[in-house]
């Protein structure tokens, strides 16, 4: 008895391992807003890094989470690196290209809890008298995030985020 149940467990795990191996060797996180404010004054929140603690999900849940900007006032080659607790961890972000109230993106490295490089990118399309935002996240995907993604997924895990993040930048834009 204690046999086969050692066995149907080892063929679970085995089976779970093989899964994991047959996910996409990328990822890719999206969502949208449509904002009531021009591309430019969007554009300028995210733009600077200095302006993300008014709209960044990421940005409350640390208080004490110490940050260092370097780099260009905003715009290509702007740096921000943080340090927090376990919710937020620690990276670095640095623009690497800013197209004028159209587009930004970001190379973004976490380095705690997890090591990762990715790459963010917001896109802004003029809609009338509105802006739809973009927030993606994609980079690849390693074997052991191939591993937690089969009972967690990353859009679960970041989208929800995104999703907040998007609404407060909505706030801000809409003052």
């Amino acid at each position: 008895m204690f046999k086969t149940i050692l066995l149907i467990v080892v063929a679970v795990i085995v089976a779970i391992l093989i899964y994991a191996a047959t996910r996409p060797d990328s990822f890719s996180v999206e969502r949208s807003i449509t904002i009531k404010a021009p591309p430019e004054k969007v554009y300028a929140l995210i733009n600077d890094f200095h302006s993300w603690p008014t709209w960044s999900p990421w940005e409350k849940l640390d208080p004490t989470m110490t940050r260092h900007y370097s780099g260009a006032a905003q715009g290509d080659g702007t740096v921000y690196e943080w340090i927090g607790n376990s919710k937020v961890g620690s990276g670095r972000m640095e623009i690497t290209s800013s197209v004028p109230a159209s587009k930004i993106v970001i190379k973004l490295d976490f380095l705690k809890p997890f090591e990762a490089h990715n790459t963010a990118e917001f896109t802004l399309q003029p809609a009338g008298d509105s802006t739809t935002v973009t927030w993606r996240m994609y980079g690849p995907n390693p074997y052991v995030a191939k591993l937690m993604q089969v009972f967690c997924s990353m859009d679960k895990m970041v989208g929800k985020d995104f999703a907040t993040g998007l609404t407060n930048l909505k706030a801000q834009a809409e003052k």
